[in-house]
């Protein structure tokens, strides 16, 4: 069995206007209401339409012998599934995070640099909302073909799903701490250090990583496949490196951190808490600050 390249190439762009349709259609929102932040619990929600409309692009397409769906159908249900799950509880929780509140800062910044005479929905649509579109399609690439790839699942695919489970939940948990932190008007202004917090500062950015590094997983074919098969994984590897730069290096930790330092504590809660990797807390090389 032979990977789909064919199809793979195909489905390329029904997922890229899956992307399209959901950034869009927030675009639309966020020009009626003057919003831009919608872009944040969007980036979830795209996520997830895109990988329901790969999965169904992959099901309705026929194979050479005359069935239904090009890809093992565990393999390709695990892509799907996992990919939905992940971003609507990211959407959700962004979106539920930002009910009632004005413009984000960094938007408002971002908007600010529009050329003079420029109008702010189009100069939006422009460094917002295409590229959050085309990021979108490119990180979910390894889904696009895992719910292609021929071969069964091996311990490798199990191993995956084990560690985006473990992404989700540092995700998940650490949202959720960091909600109840700010609920407290005593905390207002403070760094959060409790729970996951105090093994590294950000358990957001690395659940997402490894989140897409489980995903990424799922595109290695089974043991013993030949060397042909391994072309999926080493053709869309491109897709958890560039989320990890971006959750380390681009709007993510980096960005982040800049709001951070500028709160009381910071030295010595950088000093002893891991910068993204989680580590025992209190024992992080004093004056790390990676």
């Amino acid at each position: 069995m032979n990977f789909p390249w064919g199809a793979f190439a195909l489905g390329l762009a029904p997922a890229a206007g899956a992307s399209a349709l959901v950034l869009g259609a927030t675009w639309l929102l966020s020009r009626r209401r003057g919003i831009y932040r919608y872009v944040d619990s969007a980036w979830g929600f795209a996520f997830a339409f895109l990988a329901a409309v790969s999965w169904l692009f992959a099901y309705g397409s026929q194979g050479t012998d005359g069935s239904r769906g090009l890809g093992d159908p565990v393999r390709a249900g695990l892509a799907a599934a996992l990919t939905i799950v992940w971003g609507l509880r990211l959407g959700v929780h962004i979106a539920r995070r930002g009910r009632g509140k004005g413009e984000d800062p960094r938007y408002d910044r971002m908007l600010s640099k529009a050329p003079e005479g420029a109008p702010r929905p189009r100069y939006a649509l422009r460094v917002v909302t295409l590229p959050q579109a085309a990021l979108v399609w490119l990180v979910s690439v390894p889904v696009q073909a895992a719910v292609l790839l021929p071969y069964g699942t091996w311990w490798v695919t199990w191993a995956g799903v084990a560690l985006w489970a473990l992404g989700l939940f540092f995700e998940a948990v650490g949202d959720a701490q960091m909600a109840r932190f700010k609920s407290d008007p005593a905390h207002k202004g403070k760094l959060i250090d409790v729970g996951l917090w105090r093994w590294t500062r950000h358990p957001n950015y690395f659940g997402d990583f490894a989140v897409w590094w489980g995903l990424w997983l799922l595109t290695l074919p089974a043991a013993g496949a030949p060397a042909a098969a391994w072309g999926p994984a080493a053709a869309t590897l491109v897709s958890p490196l560039l989320m990890t730069y971006l959750l380390v290096f681009g709007s993510g930790k980096r960005l982040t951190e800049r709001g951070m330092a500028e709160r009381e504590g910071w030295e010595r809660y950088a000093a002893r808490t891991s910068g993204f990797l989680p580590w025992p807390p209190g024992v992080w090389p004093k004056g790390r600050r990676d």
